[in-house]
């Protein structure tokens, strides 16, 4: 069990409009958002370390791309103040980024990781950051999934493709908590 505390970052991955398009299908767990809301109002006001990604797509069909409204990061969850936005243009958190030098020489062995969406960019970043040694938890109730449809044409719903995508990086990649038990409230 990885210990919360003080030097403990918030990693808050992709939470921008574009993610919100119906192209992209159903999405399970409609309260993310607010359930991201709590846990940065507890890190702000404890000063704990806070980082915010941005997906910039080079995709050409995507609504992440940097141009359109939809790169914006949500105004639930936006950047207050110093709070530093790491710009990415791949899945993980840590390609192509200064990030993990800014918890390295911040001293930040702990991350909590939250965000959108489950099965891409946040399981990209958790995975990295235990290869990377740094001791992961994950908020199941603070990120999201849309649903897909496999190779063989087989439906798998928003919420069957968020709870894998958590079974995947439980207990080798991160610990999984809710918000609640992450915030001591449960």
């Amino acid at each position: 069990m990885v210990t919360i505390g003080d030097n403990t970052a918030l990693i808050i991955i992709d939470v921008q409009e574009g993610l919100d398009d119906p192209r992209l299908g159903q999405r399970n767990n409609p309260m993310a958002e607010r359930n991201m809301a709590r846990l940065l109002e507890r890190w702000r006001r404890l000063g704990r370390p806070i980082f915010h990604v941005q997906h910039m797509s080079t995709e050409p069909h995507s609504p992440l791309r940097p141009e359109l409204p939809g790169n914006a990061i949500k105004s639930i969850v936006a950047p207050a103040g110093n709070e530093p936005v790491i710009q990415k243009r791949v899945n993980s958190a840590f390609i192509g980024t200064d990030l993990e030098q800014r918890l390295r020489q911040a001293g930040i062995e702990s991350l909590v990781i939250v965000g959108l969406t489950t099965d891409h960019c946040v399981s990209s970043s958790v995975r990295m950051a235990g290869d990377l040694g740094f001791k992961a938890v994950v908020i199941a109730d603070a990120t999201a999934a849309h649903e897909h449809h496999s190779y063989d044409g087989q439906h798998y719903s928003a919420e069957t493709v968020h709870r894998l995508a958590l079974a995947n990086l439980y207990g080798e990649f991160a610990t999984v908590l809710t918000s609640d038990q992450a915030l001591g409230t449960d």
